[in-house]
């Protein structure tokens, strides 16, 4: 399938998948859109001192990486992810001056090549574990603190919007513990509420009305 590099609204780079209209990031801005769903609606409504994050769709390493330079406490960082960027896609992503980065740069470049399946130290309070791995296939138990959910969408994936992919996250988290994504379908949020998530609207990044954020609650 053919794959290229696109600028977004913000100036940062994606990649596309013209065949599927779908891209890794938001046309609208894949920085502004990291920050706003993820660091915004999700890092830094956690309280905790140390946070445990899985991400559904490590792609391109972006939100790992904002989240690497905004940790202010311990980070233990989960990326899930099927079909790897490859090493010459990754050289080609401009987020490092975008960000204004350039004393991190070797971080970025780190955490993609450090190994897979294996929990990588990439600072003192930041730690990266990679797995190659379908999201079906995910089994953790009481986990994480934080999902970023940032698989393609459910148009080009539907599969990975179901009631049965929301049973594992709702699994996965923590009591507490808070899921954001992009999306905001109303099969999406009905899904999330029938494995038992509290679920809010909230308004979403730029060129999108809203997103969702969805919070393990326990009876």
């Amino acid at each position: 399938m053919k794959r290229e590099i696109l600028i977004t609204s913000d100036g940062s780079t994606t990649i596309n998948l013209p065949d599927l209209n779908e891209q890794y990031h938001s046309k609208n801005g894949s920085i502004n859109e990291s920050y706003h769903v993820f660091i915004e609606s999700g890092l830094r409504q956690i309280t905790s001192d140390k946070v445990s994050i899985l991400e559904i769709g490590f792609g391109t390493g972006l939100n790992c990486f904002i989240t690497y330079l905004e940790a202010k406490r311990e980070i233990d960082y989960v990326g899930v992810e099927a079909y790897p960027v490859t090493e010459e896609e990754v050289e080609k992503m401009n987020f490092i001056s975008v960000l204004k980065a350039e004393k991190e740069a070797a971080i970025f470049k780190e955490i993609h090549k450090v190994s897979w399946e294996e929990k990588n130290q990439i600072s003192d309070i930041f730690s990266l574990t990679k797995r190659k791995q379908f999201f079906e296939d995910i089994e953790d138990k009481d986990a994480f603190n934080l999902i970023y959910f940032d698989a393609f969408g459910a148009r080009v994936q539907p599969q990975l919007w179901t009631v049965e992919i929301f049973q594992k996250m709702f699994n996965s988290l923590k009591e507490n513990g808070i899921l954001v994504t992009y999306s905001a379908k109303g099969s999406v949020r009905r899904a999330m509420i029938e494995v038992g998530f509290t679920v809010e609207r909230l308004p979403g990044p730029p060129g999108k009305r809203e997103m969702l954020r969805a919070i393990k609650t326990v009876s």
